[in-house]
């Protein structure tokens, strides 16, 4: 059974995303003290919590809707 996804993280993750649109996993990671396959990792939980994100063809994340 895996672990579950840390709360705290996810919605770190979200905020950050909501603050720097266009942004791209590695410089989240890096922003928030992450590794970057952490955030690769955490990005489906969003979702479960409510943060929804698209991501564009350059592989950077935006808030659903504000791209």
């Amino acid at each position: 059974m895996g672990r579950k996804p840390d709360a705290n993280r996810i919605e770190a993750i979200g905020r950050y995303v909501d603050t720097h649109p266009g942004s791209k996993p590695f410089d989240i990671a890096r922003a928030l003290g992450l590794e970057p396959s952490s955030v690769t990792r955490l990005l489906p939980s969003l979702q479960d919590h409510g943060i929804l994100l698209s991501e564009d063809r350059k592989g950077r994340l935006w808030p659903f809707g504000k791209q």
